[in-house]
């Protein structure tokens, strides 16, 4: 890295550039790590993007945010449906806004965070996600496409599910390119699939029945819908930043967004509407199975088949952003394939971890889904702040400046965090002070923790004197980067 002083008080940084050569080749191991991605390997079209966040949630995991508005927090199927349109709403509008910014910048999501966080305070998210990415959702998905082929062929779960990591880290490992064309493979079958299996089951479902309403159940549903959506954030980037730099940014961000926001709602709705008709006691030790036990056989297995597909295409990008979220962290290994490497190394972890999962997975998966809210909500607090109040400046130098080391992001994260969930989270693990005292609170973690970490870091942001902070991106044989908007 080198830096001069420019007119203007800004300083100039130079990037660090993804080494190798790998173009727009499927069957090529991704070289390199978390670096910017030069413009002569730029490619794609903004369209991808909706079939590359469609495919990932054309899984069980998807439709059982639906069951567990039903089953779990005692809403209605018109309520829990308003509560999932809503948080998915909320979700994939955050989703586009971070998606549209990859072609631009050139560089992974848990990289562009470093301009709010710095250097060193960009671990705490970084670091966050390469374990609830690499995983945590690694671990969730793997169990839900495991239960899928355990439905279907009657194998042994754990061989389900070892067959089911092999393959997701299979595609992982080659990186990029394997990942889009996986997702674009696997759409048309999955779409068809679920189509025919919600079909199906809205027409054998009981939208007026009846439920035992839990106090705050509906901001419970809403927060894990938002949970779910908000999930794939910190990786919107990751799968843009290879995106010629003119492309048409407002076209990323509607297909990326449009993705989440269609393919979630259509699953998590017709979830909600198997779980009027199915029993949450009798599929408890299985709950896939629970969910095509109403459809035709033939339907059924082929629905079967396409859940474990969809847990593949999710963990894909689980294991992928993972690594990515830790290469952020400014880890540097000294190999060409050091992406994949730690891909393979966060795969095995999530396959331990989803090993002990694949007993009481509807309360883990309930819990799960509430605790990546928790830190998403004061992640994107920091993250739009930041990005409000450095508008007009020149900041893309702060990506690879190591001495960029603001304290502001970190702290506003942590206290929003630490704040939100002692006095606002409700789920079995732990219920905090106030819904203890007041159940009909319900949960309102993440949205207290995202306006606190905005009002916190702004308060720290003009503390630090960081609005006059401006530093300049350029890459050794190309121009600078447009200035950031």
């Amino acid at each position: 890295m080198t830096e001069t002083t420019i007119a203007g008080d800004a300083a100039v940084i130079e990037a660090d550039v993804r080494e190798g050569t790998y173009g727009d080749r499927i069957a090529t191991i991704e070289p390199g790590g978390a670096e910017y991605i030069p413009l002569s390997e730029r490619h794609g079209k903004p369209l991808q993007q909706f079939w590359t966040w469609v495919s990932p949630n054309m899984e069980f995991a998807t439709v059982f945010v639906g069951v567990i508005g039903v089953w779990y927090f005692g809403q209605s199927f018109w309520m829990a449906s308003l509560a999932i349109v809503l948080g998915t709403a909320l979700g994939s509008i955050s989703m586009g806004a971070l998606a549209a910014r990859g072609p631009l910048f050139g560089v992974p999501q848990m990289v562009l965070s470093r301009i709010g966080f710095g250097w060193l305070g960009n671990i705490l998210p970084a670091g966050v996600n390469s374990l609830v990415a690499g995983v945590g959702w690694f671990a969730v998905n793997s169990v839900s496409g495991a239960f899928a082929l355990n439905a279907l062929l009657g194998w042994n779960t754990k061989l389900c599910l070892l067959i089911i990591v092999v393959v997701q880290l299979a595609v992982a490992f080659f990186g990029h390119n394997l990942v889009h064309a996986f997702e674009r493979w696997s759409f048309p079958v999955l779409v068809l699939v679920f189509l025919i299996a919600a079909v199906v089951i809205a027409g054998k479902s009981h939208p007026g029945a009846h439920v035992a309403g839990v106090p705050g159940g509906w901001l419970i549903t809403f927060g894990a819908a938002f949970g779910y959506a908000a999930g794939w954030n910190p990786y919107a980037s990751d799968y843009t930043r290879y995106l010629p730099r003119d492309t048409n940014r407002k076209a990323t961000g509607m297909w990326a967004g449009l993705g989440v926001f269609i393919s979630c709602v259509v699953l998590e709705v017709v979830g909600a509407a198997a779980a009027t008709i199915t029993s949450a006691t009798k599929y408890s030790g299985n709950p896939t199975a629970g969910f095509v036990s109403h459809l035709p056989s033939a339907i059924a297995d082929a629905t079967l088949l396409a859940i474990a597909l969809g847990a593949i295409c999710a963990n894909a990008l689980n294991v992928y952003s993972g690594s990515m979220s830790f290469l952020a962290l400014g880890i540097k290994l000294p190999l060409t394939l050091r992406r994949a490497i730690v891909a393979i190394v966060f795969g095995i972890a999530g396959f331990f971890l989803a090993l002990s999962g694949l007993s009481d997975a509807g309360t883990r998966y309930n819990n799960f889904l509430l605790v990546i809210a928790y830190w998403i909500g004061p992640w994107l607090g920091v993250f739009f702040a930041d990005q409000f109040l450095r508008r007009g400046k020149r900041v893309d130098g702060l990506l690879f400046d190591r001495r960029h080391n603001s304290w502001a992001g970190f702290a506003a994260m942590a206290i929003a965090m630490g704040v939100s969930i002692w006095l606002f989270a409700n789920q079995t693990d732990y219920v905090g002070f106030l819904p203890t005292h007041y159940p009909a609170l319900g949960d309102l973690t993440f949205e207290v923790g995202f306006v606190l970490a905005v009002l916190l870091y702004t308060l720290f942001f003009k503390l630090q004197g960081e609005s006059k902070v401006q530093e300049r991106l350029v890459i050794p044989g190309e121009t600078a980067l447009s200035p950031a908007e």
